[in-house]
């Protein structure tokens, strides 16, 4: 099984897979602390799942290409996200409601059309990852959505966060709140968008919110946490990479499993605040 492995990772479709657990993993990780800092762990989530309406039509309006998909994906994110901004805000429902029921029925009529088009494959690599089929063209969206997120969070940081603790402040000092506030969620649906097809619309989440969750509970330096979570972020996928084939598992799978188990240690072994340590 060993030797087998070392030959797989000659291969350049394996170099260029371990290669985009690396990057990936390191820009959803260093995305992450905003994710977490912002509250909006759940929100995110739950959008990840409603993107397939926003493809299926692009697919129909367009045809199946990957500036299509991306395009239709990161509309119906947007659409969805303020949508149950607007219906809580003009209405009795709660957000956190008209969120859960706009994306169970968007992602419903998505996957309606998709398998009706024929793209049942297409729909199981959306919403479970394979990193492995990613063409030339995804490979290259993904890489500079990666970098494209980590410089624009690296720039805003500051103005980010003042408007996430203290958005009086932030106001005052004239920094444009609402729209710190808008570009901030933007870019978080970008980087959703653009892991997609690497692990899957169910599972990058856990890219999304695991690796800031875990350096939260490791120390309250925001620097460190954003550092610390796209490092985690990029070892723990890589670490997967390396676990999945001898074991036989799903590469994004096993990239959220890793990453869930740092965060279990973090929860119960963390100087500061684990669990056992406090006891």
């Amino acid at each position: 099984m060993m030797h087998d492995f070392l030959q797989f990772l000659q291969e350049p479709l394996a170099q260029r897979s371990l290669w985009t657990c690396a990057v990936i993993g390191f820009a959803n990780g260093y995305v992450s602390a905003l994710v977490v800092l912002r509250k909006s762990a759940l929100q995110i989530g739950t959008i990840s799942c409603a993107l397939l309406p926003g493809m299926a039509l692009a697919i129909l309006l367009f045809g199946l290409s990957v500036l299509s998909v991306l395009l239709g994906a990161v509309f119906a994110g947007l659409m969805v996200g303020l949508g149950s901004l607007f219906v809580s805000r003009t209405g009795r429902t709660s957000q956190d409601t008209a969120l859960s029921v706009l994306h169970t029925t968007a992602f419903a009529v998505g996957y309606i059309i998709l398998v009706q088009l024929g793209l049942q494959q297409k729909v199981d690599d959306w919403l479970f990852g394979s990193i492995m089929s990613m063409g030339d063209s995804e490979l290259l969206i993904s890489y500079t959505t990666a970098a494209l997120a980590v410089l624009l969070l690296t720039a805003f940081r500051r103005p980010l966060l003042m408007t996430l603790f203290d958005p009086r402040a932030a106001q005052t000092m004239g920094i444009p709140v609402r729209a710190i506030h808008y570009g901030g969620f933007a870019l978080i649906i970008l980087v959703l968008v653009s892991s997609l097809q690497a692990v899957g619309a169910f599972l990058t989440i856990g890219l999304l919110v695991a690796p800031a969750a875990t350096l939260c509970l490791l120390t309250d330096r925001t620097n460190t946490i954003f550092w610390g979570s796209g490092l985690l972020g990029g070892g723990g996928s890589v670490l997967a990479f390396f676990l999945s084939y001898p074991l036989g598992w799903h590469l994004g799978a096993c990239i959220a499993l890793v990453l869930g188990a740092a965060f279990l240690l973090a929860y119960l072994f963390s100087p500061k605040y684990g669990v056992l340590r406090k006891r």
